[in-house]
């Protein structure tokens, strides 16, 4: 089926087909029929499963087929955890009303309040904003939501996460009960189960497969002994020819930036990319690294959803994700597009029980490799993983098999190490367990989430 036979506006037919989209996706398949339909949509798909034109291309369509002369503004808000996020749904969204007469705008934190106020100065017909921000807004009466048509979260899980859902909550509220939500997220857990049962009216559930691996993704796995060992390695892996761009992800915003000095001092174009720095500066590194002046991008967990850098060659974990999802995100910056891509991950004995889980969640082995002169003095059993390869890093299946999984196939302990701990730095949020935090976009005090 192609996207002429989905009912969308002929205007947004001609942008799709300027851009040479043809096929839908299958979450595309299966969500916009009902939204068309003004059904609320509860969807379960992962980042890079097209979910942002399977929520914009019905939204856009509504707007084009009932334009509303002097209405309030704005008639579709979408939330988005992050300003990465927000920044990727505005584009995404002006490239398919290329040939439409909307205002889409975008409100998130880290930028400038005078630079806002002129954007909101007139009618907007599509707002893309991170809760915090927007609540600010509202509180303030700098925006008002009373005409909104359709409410869209995306990265609704992430946003849970961030400690978003009193947020979130509060502005589902000041929208009309009437207005249509759709609803994406990449998990479905009990949380986000009661979010929406609060928010939706009897929701067509679209279910995408997750594609936890990466088909064009090879995934490569280093044991590594101690820091000086991991910073061996990534000096290695930053001199090879075959890294083109990179993005490095670290633990905290500090070995972020510490690793970029380093990396810029070895001689390499590197820059850090965290939630420190202000929304301006991030997008000139982001647009640095797309026009190849920044080879190598050390980031946080804020860059895992968002970026969107087409040509992206490889994924260097530095620092485990706390999550197997986050994992996920992280790899899908490569291999876009079609094109092939490769993501290699430090891992210390203490990352034993985060290996397992990432391999559970994947449903892959990530593949042992060693570099010849770096080879690790202490390896271990992570799970599946298997044995080390020693021919120039590249797995032969000859290398020696001194690990086994146990009789049960996973290490065993009551316990299981959380991994490196986040980031959690003014102008981005941090998960609530019962105390006092303060707004993720606008360092704004907030009240606590509630416990489920």
């Amino acid at each position: 089926m192609s996207f002429s036979e989905l009912g969308l506006h002929p205007l947004l037919l001609k942008a799709l087909e300027a851009f040479e989209y043809t096929t839908p996706t299958p979450v595309q398949l299966a969500a916009i029929p009902p939204a068309l339909q003004g059904r609320d949509i509860l969807a379960t798909a992962e980042t890079g499963t097209g979910k942002t034109a399977a929520f914009m291309l019905p939204a856009l369509t509504r707007t084009a087929e009932m334009p509303l002369e002097g209405s309030a503004t704005p008639r579709v808000l979408v939330l988005a955890p992050t300003r990465e996020l927000a920044k990727q749904v505005t584009d995404a969204a002006r490239k398919y009303a290329k040939f439409m007469k909307l205002n889409i705008v975008d409100v998130v934190g880290g930028m400038p309040y005078r630079e806002q106020l002129r954007l909101l100065s007139r009618p907007v017909d599509v707002l893309v904003a991170t809760p915090g921000r927007l609540l600010d807004h509202v509180s303030r009466r700098r925006i008002d939501l009373d005409s909104v048509e359709v409410l869209i979260l995306d990265e609704a899980d992430r946003m849970l996460d961030m400690g978003f859902l009193d947020d979130v909550e509060t502005i589902a509220k000041c929208c009309p009960p009437t207005r249509q939500t759709l609803l994406f997220t990449a998990t479905l857990d009990r949380r986000m189960t009661g979010l929406a049962n609060n928010l939706l009216r009897n929701p067509e559930r679209v279910a995408v497969e997750s594609q936890a691996t990466a088909i064009n993704v090879e995934q490569r796995l280093h044991h590594t002994d101690d820091m000086d060992h991991k910073r061996r390695l990534l000096m290695h892996f930053a001199q090879q020819e075959e890294v083109g761009k990179a993005i490095i992800f670290a633990a905290t915003k500090r070995d972020a930036d510490t690793l970029a000095e380093e990396l810029s001092a070895a001689g390499h174009s590197a820059a850090a990319l965290h939630g420190d720095m202000d929304q301006t500066k991030r997008n000139r590194t982001l647009q640095r690294l797309r026009t190849g002046q920044v080879r190598l991008l050390v980031a946080t967990d804020v860059a895992a959803r968002g970026i969107d850098v087409r040509d992206i060659t490889h994924v260097i974990n530095f620092d485990l994700p706390r999550s197997a999802e986050d994992y996920v995100h992280r790899i899908g910056r490569t291999g876009r597009a079609g094109a092939s891509g490769i993501a290699i991950s430090f891992a210390a004995r203490a990352d034993r029980e985060t290996l397992f889980r990432i391999e559970r969640y994947t449903k892959a082995t990530l593949e042992i490799h060693v570099i010849p002169g770096l080879e690790p003095q202490r390896p271990f059993t992570s799970g599946g993983a298997r044995p080390p390869s020693r021919n120039g890093g590249r797995p032969t299946g000859n290398g020696p098999k001194p690990w086994h999984r146990n009789a049960g196939g996973e290490s065993k302990g009551p316990h299981a190490p959380r991994g490196p701990r986040p980031e959690y730095s003014r102008g981005e949020g941090r998960p609530d367990h019962g105390h006092a935090r303060r707004d993720s976009q606008g360092g704004k005090p907030a009240a606590r989430a509630k416990s489920w």
